[in-house]
């Protein structure tokens, strides 16, 4: 096991979304630990929030395991390219597209442009989110509170909706949840909200898409040091973030790519309809 770093981190604080390149530590997401094996080989992958944290991660790992790429991303426009090049790098295509996912308008084109480029869609990784926390109700703004159900959840509904027709048998979707589906943070209460509905969405559409062979599953990750923690947490938070997990530290991205592979590979074909908790020893009941 690599000896990740564990808080006390130094405080610090961006505005959102956030970059990678501004955290200390910068985070792990595979840039020279993935090895790929040829588990996609072939494959197309559209993965939202491609630019850094968790989708960073996942589409190091996709490319390097065979995948060509779309990136969807909101305008953190050095870290996408940063990604972009790490995917060309492993000799896969890899389409980049900015703009911002609560526009249904936007999604619908995003799918578009990945079917014109590619021809068709096989793993469909819907995975952006926006967060802000609150100590009440009383402070989150209905902009807010609407703002972070269209970037988590509608976006999902839009996105997926676009792209079930380009997706061939065998296909798979994959929903990033989070513990707080299940253990709801607080102050994370619209945040955590939306990520119960990814959790229902994911099982509901399992069993909708079932019949036409396409699988949809969810990755539930616990504390993970992304961008999204300095951009949406105060900084003597950020200092202790994951310190009260059993592995007393935060995921690096990298750790959560694994799940992501695996259920998007072909040998997966019963997986439906699943949660993967990745928790560092955290239960979710």
């Amino acid at each position: 096991m690599s000896d990740y770093p564990k808080p006390p981190f130094p405080k610090q604080q961006q505005s959102l979304p956030g970059s990678f390149r501004n955290m200390d530590p910068r985070p792990d997401h595979g840039e020279e630990s993935w090895k790929g094996a040829g588990r996609l080989e072939g494959k197309v992958a559209l993965i939202t929030g491609g630019d850094s944290g968790i989708g960073r991660a996942v589409a190091i790992a996709y490319a390097r395991e065979g995948a060509d790429l779309a990136l969807s991303w909101l305008n953190e426009t050095e870290d996408a390219a940063s990604t972009a090049d790490l995917v060309r790098e492993a000799g896969r295509d890899c389409l980049s597209i900015p703009g911002d996912i609560a526009d249904p308008d936007h999604c619908r084109k995003i799918v578009a442009d990945v079917v014109e480029r590619f021809g068709r869609i096989d793993i469909l990784v819907n995975n952006a989110a926006h967060q802000a926390l609150f100590d009440g109700i009383e402070e989150i703004a209905d902009e807010e509170w609407r703002r972070t159900f269209a970037v988590n959840i509608d976006a999902i509904f839009y996105l997926t909706k676009a792209a079930v027709p380009h997706m061939p048998r065998g296909s798979a979707i994959i929903n990033t949840a989070s513990i707080n589906a299940d253990k709801p943070n607080p102050k994370l209460l619209a945040y955590a909200t939306t990520k119960g509905a990814i959790q229902n969405f994911t099982t509901g559409l399992a069993q909708m898409l079932a019949e036409r062979g396409i699988r949809v599953n969810a990755v539930a990750p616990g504390p993970v040091w992304t961008p999204l923690i300095p951009a949406s947490m105060p900084p003597e938070e950020v200092a202790e973030f994951g310190a009260n997990y059993p592995m007393k530290r935060p995921a690096q991205p990298v750790e959560l790519a694994s799940a992501y592979v695996m259920l998007a590979e072909p040998m997966s074909s019963y997986v439906s309809g699943a949660t993967i908790a990745v928790t560092g020893g955290k239960p979710m009941i």
